[in-house]
């Protein structure tokens, strides 16, 4: 109890020390993360009990939620260097709440497609300019510890979120999106009471340097620092995205776990996160880049080792414990460093070139770790563990470099 309290404690005088946009940025990422997890448990059956959707199709048409972000990101997030924070997120949280809103009304393939194509597109916007705006007002010394509250509220928010999903659900499993809808639309009227502008007018994608337009990719192309940060973290995170998407198959088909049980398996891993984040930022507080990109590199592959020997549940819970730590590790560390190298009028750019590498794990991940599954069970647990171990050494060799000012 002293040890729950003394967290509470610490967390909530973190974010009364902040500045005021700072924390509307934590409570918009509490709200996005609300929103998904509200939604998510229950879509599959909403989409094949009253969308009238096929079996077959529903695993597509979840795709189309990143797939519209993976879309929009490199082409419109790195809008708020060109027009600012505040509209931004005010569109993208009206935009992703009216648009839940309105997957509740459609029926049939396309038109949940379309709904999802157009929320994923709001969103594309939502997470990266929150964390700009937080960047915007946090001390650079800061920024690592502040990014990980970020994961602590967002994954806050997908503990809830399922809770008062399942209470919606009793009456109607479309009342959902009301509650999703609700999160986020309260975020937007949040954003419109409460954000001041943190973005300097004038300000170009370049200190000093002729603005070259607003592409999340356009930055990571001229950058070859961010460049060789994104691809790491993408091979890393898209090898940590199969123990998310193919252990679920692997704990049902190996008869280990009940449909619920996987569910509790993952809200087990959330409140990992919710309390442990900070207390791992601080006791890696004295560790180099390279050595905390390593060490989440062993915690992924030693977990893929372990869902390799064997699907029984106390292997399982190893590996969604390591998976946790993984993700605590090196997860606020990369976001820091992108931050640190983006130039100030263009923050918002890196943080949505950054966002491409979450769209590209929720896409590419789970198509590519449940192909290796169908060809083989132990397959993806086999590939990950090499891909995880070089992937973090490249990544830690990046940090590295950084840390050196080499970068």
């Amino acid at each position: 109890m002293t040890f729950s309290s003394n967290l509470i404690s610490s967390n909530v005088a973190l974010i009364r020390a902040l500045p005021r946009p700072a924390r509307v940025g934590l409570f918009l990422f509490f709200a996005a993360g609300f929103g998904d997890g509200a939604l998510m448990p229950f879509f599959a059956l909403w989409a094949q009990k009253e969308a009238g959707v096929s079996t077959e199709y529903i695993g597509v048409l979840l795709g189309c939620y990143a797939g519209g972000e993976l879309l929009a990101t490199p082409f419109v997030g790195g809008i708020a260097d060109r027009v600012g924070r505040r509209p931004v997120l005010l569109i993208s949280t009206a935009g992703v709440g009216l648009g839940f809103l309105l997957l509740y009304m459609t029926r049939g393939v396309y038109a949940s497609a379309l709904s999802l194509i157009v929320i994923g597109v709001f969103e594309s916007v939502l997470h990266p300019t929150a964390a700009t705006v937080i960047a915007d007002v946090v001390a650079a010394d800061k920024l690592r510890a502040h990014f990980a509250l970020a994961r602590v509220m967002s994954n806050a928010g997908r503990m809830i979120g399922p809770a008062v999903g399942s209470v919606l659900a009793l009456w109607s499993l479309g009342l959902v999106f009301f509650g999703s809808a609700a999160a986020l639309l309260v975020g937007a009227a949040v954003v419109a009471v409460a954000l001041p502008e943190t973005w300097a007018k004038g300000s170009s994608a370049r200190d000093g340097e002729e603005d070259e337009g607003m592409t999340a990719l356009t930055a990571a192309f001229r950058d070859r620092r961010l460049s060789a940060l994104l691809v790491p973290i993408a091979l890393l995170e898209i090898a940590a995205s199969w123990i998310e998407a193919v252990m679920p198959l692997y704990a049902d088909n190996t008869g280990a776990l009940t449909p619920s049980g996987i569910g509790l398996l993952f809200t087990y891993a959330g409140a990992l996160t919710v309390t442990f984040q900070l207390p791992v930022i601080q006791a890696s507080a004295r560790m180099s880049g390279f050595w905390i990109v390593v060490t989440s590199g062993v915690a992924l592959a030693l977990a893929f080792a372990g869902l390799l020997i064997s699907p029984g549940l106390p292997l399982l819970v190893v590996a969604v414990t390591l998976l946790a730590l993984a993700q605590m590790l090196f997860g606020p560390l990369t976001q820091a460093i992108v931050t640190e190298l983006a130039p100030s009028g263009a923050r918002a750019t890196y943080m949505a070139a950054f966002a491409v590498v979450g769209d590209l794990k929720d896409t590419a991940g789970p198509a590519i770790g449940t192909y290796l599954y169908a060809a083989s069970a132990g397959l993806p647990w086999l590939v990950g563990m090499p891909v995880a171990l070089a992937a973090a050494v490249a990544l830690g060799a990046a940090a590295r470099r950084h840390e050196n000012g080499n970068a």
